[in-house]
């Protein structure tokens, strides 16, 4: 029998597997698509998935040749744009890398891993025992003791597994496409007043922009746009003539999809020994946010999965995934669809709406909040044992020029003891925490217990014995 068998290689399935096989569990990706897409349905990253990849000593591998990756000057909220020009604690980092290239090189991480990705193996149903999942494939029937489904929007896992998906369909179809075209394809549109980015007309909204030479992003967000499951040339010209009132010279054709923006929310996260992450479990209409609620998911349940399978803690702790996860999952979903909601006003009142929000958040506050919902720090695991606890763990710089971040490589607890937990780092003898004493300016607390996904366990000398036999069943002496 298996130890777990992930249902889907985008980058939410293969994250899990990088996180699985760095935990010590034997994961096996599963793939319908017989070689991986080429097509750039996501542009890039923002958010805590960033902090993560640093945390894997990962971030320059992914940002080599990226076009933009650090901190985030602005991001538009909706339609409303938010700048952070000035405010020194925004927390949200971006990193502008094409889909196609995220998922190859976690492939390739993955592979280096030591992680089995067999491509061309569809999922066509599944049946769960107290002992195991068997999954029904073309290839024959495969057994394991979990199965996580990562396999998108219409998830056979989730549906297989009798998970509801309720939730809302907008009435707006989304045409979004990428063409060859010479950018000076703007100044040819000037006297038509269009400008890089989305253009709002009575009958809908046009996106024109581009982040590489050569190639215009372009979108129609309109009623009643084309919906198909195909997409031509003439389909995505019309309709953006229909917004527009004029043509626009797309040039040739890269890719083109077709799409009607949902919110949904799984109805649960878990059936028994069958998890969902990513868009299986949950769809934002707007923001931007799914990479990276979807691979933070990944990176949750794959050290806690990995925990049970090696013997070192209780199944209980699986049962965290779910709350943990669905509260980000929940306050996604209210900020996206509030996102949807301001762009979507139309007329005299949408635009006193845009104008007015403008003005809120062109203020420190409202923009700091409202970056740290988009980075997910805004929502906490658990409620105590002081602030900092069920937080992802600030990026202290160390005594020397040592991060935190730097302690996370292997995906192991750590226990870091900045000045008051000597006695407490000495009762926890287990090989599986990282004990790390050092020093900091202006510690959050004298002793820090980290899970290996970056969030604080516990602060503070006392009660961290009870918190280490919580979280990874340790006996606190050996």
């Amino acid at each position: 029998m298996e130890d777990v068998l992930i249902v889907g290689a985008g980058p939410v399935g293969l994250m899990l597997a990088c996180e699985l096989s760095l935990a010590g569990a034997r994961p096996i990706v599963l793939e319908k698509r017989a070689e991986a897409s080429e097509l750039p349905k996501a542009n890039g990253l923002g958010g805590q998935i960033v902090d993560v990849l640093d945390h894997r000593g990962l971030l320059d591998r992914f940002s080599a040749g990226s076009p933009f990756s650090g901190r985030a000057p602005g991001f538009p909220f909706g339609a409303v744009p938010l700048r952070f020009d000035g405010i020194d604690d925004i927390p949200l980092r971006l990193l502008l890398i094409q889909q196609p290239r995220l998922e190859r090189l976690l492939a390739e991480r993955a592979r280096e891993l030591g992680v089995e990705i067999r491509r061309g193996s569809e999922v066509r149903d599944l049946a769960q025992d107290e002992e195991g999942v068997t999954l029904d494939t073309g290839d024959g029937p495969i057994r394991a003791r979990y199965v996580v489904g990562c396999d998108g929007a219409r998830s056979v896992v989730r549906e297989r597994a009798g998970i509801a998906f309720p939730g809302t369909t907008e009435a707006e179809g989304l045409l979004f496409g990428h063409f060859k075209a010479d950018i000076k394809v703007f100044e040819s549109l000037e006297g038509e007043g269009l400008e890089p980015g989305w253009n709002r007309r009575p009958n809908g909204r046009v996106l024109l922009t581009s982040l590489q030479d050569g190639v215009l992003i372009a979108g129609v967000r309109a009623p009643g746009a084309f919906t198909g499951e195909e997409v031509s040339l003439a389909d995505f010209r019309a309709a953006v003539r229909d917004v527009l009132g004029v043509d626009v010279p797309l040039g040739e054709p890269i890719w083109m999809s077709s799409t009607v923006a949902q919110g949904r929310l799984a109805e649960r996260y878990r059936a028994g020994r069958v998890f969902l992450a990513g868009d299986a479990a949950h769809l934002f209409p707007a923001g931007g946010s799914a990479l990276n609620v979807g691979m933070t998911d990944a990176v949750n349940l794959g050290w806690k999965l990995a925990a049970v399978l090696r013997g070192r803690v209780r199944e209980t702790l699986l049962d965290t995934y779910e709350p943990e996860r669905r509260a980000i999952g929940e306050r996604t979903l209210l900020h996206s669809r509030a996102q949807s909601a301001i762009d979507r006003a139309e007329g005299e009142d949408g635009e006193a709406l845009r104008e007015l929000l403008g003005e809120v958040f062109a203020f420190a506050e409202p923009a700091r909040h409202l970056a740290m919902l988009l980075h997910d720090s805004g929502i906490r695991y658990g409620s105590d044992g002081g602030a900092v606890v069920g937080r992802f763990v600030p990026d202290l710089v160390l005594a020397g020029g040592g991060r935190v971040a730097e302690l996370m490589r292997a995906a192991r607890p750590v226990l870091l003891d900045l000045g008051g937990g000597a006695g407490s780092a000495a009762l926890l003898g287990d090989d599986w925490i990282d004990v790390v004493r050092a020093r900091c300016d202006d510690p959050p607390a004298d002793t820090l217990l980290i899970r290996p996904d970056g969030y604080v366990a516990w602060a503070g000398a006392d009660g961290i014995e009870e918190a280490a036999r919580d979280w990874f069943g340790l006996a606190t002496a050996r």
